[in-house]
């Protein structure tokens, strides 16, 4: 693999296959490998390298960026690659990673409510883990854009940085405005559901960006998930 001797990179290949934990698994590994194989290349260059992880869950109140990603559970596959990718800033990289939320949306679509829509449509029912009361961080897709500018333009050698607009939003209240778009019963269903994602679906995940919008002057512009859920057609 041979990289422009200029170029910055940013890294966001996941494969999203969620059908089962070893297809989650395998792609955890690859990207891995991709970012062990970029790093390589990118080893005292001073180039920017950004990645890409999900907020970390904090019992208790909203997770903020100087909290670690996990490196268990079923996407602790991630966590590890995202700080072994942090860690190239010991190596002459100026890597930083920008964490997405649990929602990335445009026009009603993507993330866990994606997911979830997803579901309703097949199953019928628009469903929430539990009693729904945990919530969900979001973004939309054209602000994380932003960020990820601006981590590349701006963000000194590892950091992490919050791509988050809604800093939580009941799963329930998800699950509400996909059963009026969708003219479903809103109903809880079992964690089961989701496959491999189940026990992150049911985790309270609440984040925080107050440092991320301070430091680099990110501002989110574009609509909220809940308003933009209304794009769903039925």
């Amino acid at each position: 693999m041979s990289l422009s001797p200029v170029a910055p990179v940013i890294h966001l290949a996941f494969a999203n296959d969620f059908s089962s934990p070893g297809a989650l698994a395998k792609a955890a590994a690859e990207e891995s490998a991709a970012i062990a194989t970029l790093g390589e290349e990118l080893v005292g260059s001073d180039r920017p390298f950004v990645t890409v992880s999900g907020t970390p869950s904090v019992p208790g109140r909203a997770s903020t960026e100087a909290d670690p990603v996990s490196a268990d559970g079923p996407v602790g596959g991630r966590g590890r690659a995202v700080t072994s990718a942090l860690g190239l800033a010991s190596h002459g990289v100026r890597s930083t990673a920008v964490r997405l939320p649990r929602t990335v949306h445009n026009q009603g679509t993507g993330g866990f409510a994606g997911l979830l829509t997803d579901i309703a449509r097949r199953t019928g029912v628009s469903g929430y883990p539990g009693d729904g009361a945990q919530r969900w961080p979001a973004v939309h897709a054209l602000d994380a854009a932003a960020l990820f500018r601006l981590a590349l333009e701006q963000a000194e050698a590892g950091t992490s940085w919050h791509a988050v607009a809604d800093e939580g939003d009941q799963v329930r209240d998800i699950a509400a405005v996909i059963g009026r778009r969708l003219n479903l019963s809103v109903e809880s269903v079992p964690a089961e559901t989701y496959g491999p994602l189940g026990p992150i679906f049911a985790n309270d995940q609440p984040s925080s960006s107050t440092h991320t919008r301070q430091s680099l002057g990110w501002e989110p512009k574009h609509p909220s998930l809940l308003e933009d859920l209304k794009n769903i057609q039925p």
